[in-house]
């Protein structure tokens, strides 16, 4: 297999070119252990995983964590002479981004996976099934770039109506979004599954816990390479089955990311993407008395007006205005916190200042020669 087989294109050459007058090789993280990446590059005559650690220089000169190197990623590999030590020197930009903010109540973006081509989220039309959490899916993965799918997993636990129902329920969130019932144990809808794993395509796979995302990758792997644990009788969910994100190649060059569990589906997204997801409530809004319009008690509103008369669902709404909040939350926490490294900025330099004019040099090398 070669590097085309991962997905590496024109694209990435490009941005690779300035890497290559260095030695360095083109490899693709797989991943993440944590201190370590695990990344796929050309050998002999194959592709070859080896382990790698960041250089030093890459996380000094990164933003925020966001920035860093995760699953998914191109990047710049050193390979020393004895093929030991790998660094990566450096990482290419991405195509496709899926993130999310980071659980708790951090301000930071979390990437779940990078240069996805496709993000299938796994729920169940049972007790995993939330419209609004899937709403949440359905916008981060729009601001990634790559194309929706869900899949109503564990078909053969529930009856076609409730299936039927739940899946015209995710239709009517985001109609451009395909939505596949399916069944690991049946193989129900695995036929559908199988069409989004084309040659260089890597599709990411996302979903609580316990819906079912490992058994349906075992199945598409054809080998249970992925454990999966028992479900809980009580709650319906199954035991955390997948600990790490990791790329699996198929044998036909596709790729699949599996991610562990998803909890909370924190927004990570702006506002282009929020209207994106609800163009429908932006088509309503443009009606709107006022252009600053807080769809509250303001005079002459459109989407409370809309709700009124049954054009608009009041949970619909209801959700818009949530994640409209969520944002507005978001870009205040980040302006604080750029504030704040501002200041301790502004003060650190201010001490050297000092520093230098108790040391009493006259310009900067005085006082680095200081002591020597």
């Amino acid at each position: 297999m070669t590097l085309q087989d991962l997905g590496w294109n024109q694209a990435f050459a490009t941005a690779f070119a300035p890497y290559y007058l260095k030695g360095w090789k083109p490899a693709r993280l797989v991943r993440d252990n944590r201190i370590t990446y695990g990344a796929l590059m050309a050998g002999a005559d194959d592709l070859v995983e080896v382990e790698a650690n960041v250089s030093g220089k890459v996380i000094h000169d990164t933003a925020t964590d966001a920035d860093l190197p995760a699953v998914g990623d191109w990047v710049a590999l050193e390979v020393s002479a004895e093929g030991k030590k790998n660094i990566i020197q450096a990482r290419l930009p991405r195509q496709t981004c899926l993130s999310r903010r980071a659980v708790g109540e951090s301000e930071e973006e979390q990437v779940i996976a990078a240069n996805v081509s496709t993000v299938i989220v796994v729920t169940d039309a049972g007790a995993d099934f939330n419209v609004r959490r899937m709403e949440r899916f359905f916008a981060l993965i729009s601001r990634s770039g790559a194309k929706a799918v869900a899949l109503l997993n564990k078909a053969d636990l529930f009856s076609d109506t409730k299936n039927l129902r739940a899946a015209r329920a995710i239709n009517a969130l985001q109609a451009s979004a395909d939505v596949h019932v399916t069944s690991a144990k049946t193989r129900k809808g695995l036929g559908e599954v199988r069409s989004y794993l084309q040659p260089g395509h890597t599709v990411a796979f996302i979903g609580s816990s316990g819906v079912g995302k490992s058994a349906l990758i075992n199945r598409l792997l054809g080998d249970d390479l992925q454990w999966t644990g028992s479900v809980n009788d009580t709650t319906g969910k199954g035991r955390h089955t997948t600990t790490a994100r990791e790329l699996m190649l198929l044998p036909n060059g596709s790729m699949i990311i599996d991610n562990p569990g998803i909890k909370e589906v924190q927004l990570w997204t702006d506002e282009k993407t929020l209207r994106e997801s609800f163009s429908d409530i932006a088509a309503l809004a443009a009606g709107c008395q006022f252009d600053d319009c807080q769809h509250g008690t303001d005079t002459g509103c459109a989407l409370r007006e809309a709700v009124a008369k049954g054009k608009l669902p009041l949970e619909r709404l209801a959700a818009y205005l949530a994640l409209d909040s969520q944002i507005k939350t978001l870009h205040l926490r980040r302006k604080k916190r750029k504030l704040i490294l501002e200041r301790r900025s502004k003060l650190k330099h201010a001490d050297k200042s000092r520093e230098r004019v108790s040391f009493g040099g006259e310009n900067e090398d005085d006082y680095k020669n200081a002591g020597r």
